[in-house]
């Protein structure tokens, strides 16, 4: 069970190092930087890698580090690609703890002093996130008062994840214990889009996972040229085989530690098989040709779970199945619609319950 705490303010002042990976991201880099070095209450240091960029990344990194004793300027004359990058900065981080901050994303105001607050008076915690501000241009004016403290077991955390299926941490509101992050090792370079998701797993399965409630905790930039939109972009199929790999790497892996990870694992499967079918049934709803990509979908749900067949969620999706001809079966009978209700309804009810609304 989650339990709550009144938020406390920051005793001490805590050291951080934020790694801010940079590749040809010239033009945001700068806000990331100055959102790190302006955080109140800790001591920070920022470590900048240009990962051989092509757009003049590696001069403005290199100005935003003169001068400035907190910032450690790398510029690799190759590329690396994001995942060695990003373990390369993890490794030499030194603070008390440690963020993996994308060079075109932000901080919010004191979200460092907010989550080492409770890092600090909970020492059993690894981990701790926050709500993410999605924002495009310049990160907008936010709240800084904090309704409170959630705080799970990591086992608990984990299977509230496998539940649901879903990652529910974008990457800037995480805030991890250092030594913690050093003890589970870096990313996995064989899950380029999810690796994130694994990590998280990982560090639950070592410590207890917090979130500071109320105010924004990370800064998400949503623009075109991000990555998962260049270099790893994604469609809805291709996410699920990502995020399944990341649950099996994490619970039943060569690096897996949890002595109920077949049993996750399993649970984890069927909701993946579930959000495959919601794919399936909006593919239908907006009129996708068949049998592409609604036969994919269903293939994948019963691939993951072979008992997804007998389920009322395959046989919702199966009264669409087009009729002869070809034209898909929009004649949705009463009891489907009703079904399909519920099951958004008590979807609505799990995420408000999950982000402790």
């Amino acid at each position: 069970m989650s339990r709550r705490f009144r938020a406390q303010p920051l005793r001490g002042r805590p050291s951080v190092t934020v790694v801010i990976p940079c590749h040809n991201y010239g033009h945001y880099v700068g806000t990331a930087v100055k959102s790190v070095l302006t955080q109140p209450g800790v001591d920070v240091e920022a470590i900048v890698i240009d990962d051989a960029s092509t757009d003049g990344s590696a001069e403005v990194v290199r100005e935003l580090a003169a001068g400035e004793p907190r910032i450690r300027a790398i510029l690799h004359s190759s590329n690396f690609g994001h995942i060695a990058t990003y373990n390369e900065g993890l490794e030499q981080a030194s603070g008390d703890y440690v963020v993996l901050l994308s060079a075109d994303d932000a901080l919010p105001p004191g979200s460092l002093a907010r989550a080492t607050a409770l890092l600090e008076a909970h020492p059993s915690v690894g981990l701790v996130y926050g709500r993410p501000e999605v924002f495009v241009d310049e990160p907008p004016p936010v709240r800084q008062d904090v309704r409170s403290w959630t705080i799970w077991s990591g086992n608990e955390w984990i299977r509230k994840r496998c539940r649901v299926g879903r990652n529910c941490i974008t990457s800037p509101e995480v805030v991890m214990r250092t030594s913690v992050q050093h003890a589970i090792g870096g990313y996995d370079s064989h899950l380029p889009h999810s690796g994130d998701l694994e990590m998280w797993l990982r560090a639950a399965a070592v410590s207890e996972i917090g979130r500071v409630n109320g105010p924004p905790q990370g800064f998400y930039r949503v623009h075109p040229d991000s990555m998962m939109r260049t270099t790893h972009p994604l469609n809805s199929l291709a996410d699920l085989d990502q995020v399944l790999a990341a649950f099996e790497t994490a619970l039943i892996g060569p690096r897996a530690s949890l002595p109920n990870g077949d049993s996750l694992f399993a649970s984890a499967r069927k909701a993946l098989a579930a959000s495959a079918l919601g794919c399936a049934r909006s593919a239908y709803d907006h009129g996708h040709s068949i049998p592409d990509p609604v036969e994919d979908y269903m293939a994948f749900a019963s691939n993951v779970w072979p008992g997804v067949s007998k389920t009322w969620r395959w046989r919702v999706v199966a009264r669409c199945a087009p009729a002869d001809g070809g034209q898909v079966n929009r004649g949705w009978d009463a009891a489907a619609l009703r079904l399909a209700a519920a099951l958004r309804s008590r979807g609505r009810a799990r995420r408000c319950r999950w982000i402790g609304q």
